[in-house]
């Protein structure tokens, strides 16, 4: 019975391309809505939500670290955050930070996209404990947590 129901759908999606095209389109969906999940949850870079990420810096002392053009940093950034230049960025200069390697560090830009690029190079020159804030400034701003100018 299950075969002749294969063998009916099969049929139908052949004979009308749009309804391939679409299921096609429905599946690759459902493939990257998964592997999104999981690969963030196998991740060594955690997402923390504002919440998590004031609680690190309270309980932890959590380093800031703002990625943001530095416009943006001086328009408003999370109080006591430090600001890294993008040459530095590019180069992989993380001096700045040598001093906290044994502290969290939670990168920050302007909506969460970027930090995962600049989190995973401070993970390869030997920082530990890194994470980003889920959402960005974005999301700090939209929670009415303190930014400092």
């Amino acid at each position: 019975m299950t075969a002749f129901f294969m063998d009916q759908i099969i049929e139908f999606a052949t004979s009308t391309p749009l309804i391939s095209i679409l299921s096609i389109a429905w599946v690759a969906l459902v493939v990257l809505i998964i592997y999104s999940y999981v690969g963030a949850a196998l991740s060594p870079i955690k997402e923390l939500s504002t919440h998590d990420a004031t609680l690190l810096m309270n309980k932890e002392d959590a380093v800031i670290l703002d990625i943001r053009a530095p416009k943006e940093f001086k328009a408003g950034h999370i109080l006591g955050s430090r600001q890294i230049k993008p040459e530095e960025l590019k180069d992989g200069n993380f001096a700045k930070l040598e001093k906290s390697k044994d502290k969290p560090i939670i990168v920050v830009c302007a909506m969460g996209s970027t930090a995962k690029k600049t989190a995973s190079q401070l993970l390869k020159a030997g920082f530990e404990k890194v994470s980003v804030l889920k959402g960005g400034m974005s999301a700090w701003q939209s929670a009415s947590l303190p930014v400092s100018k």
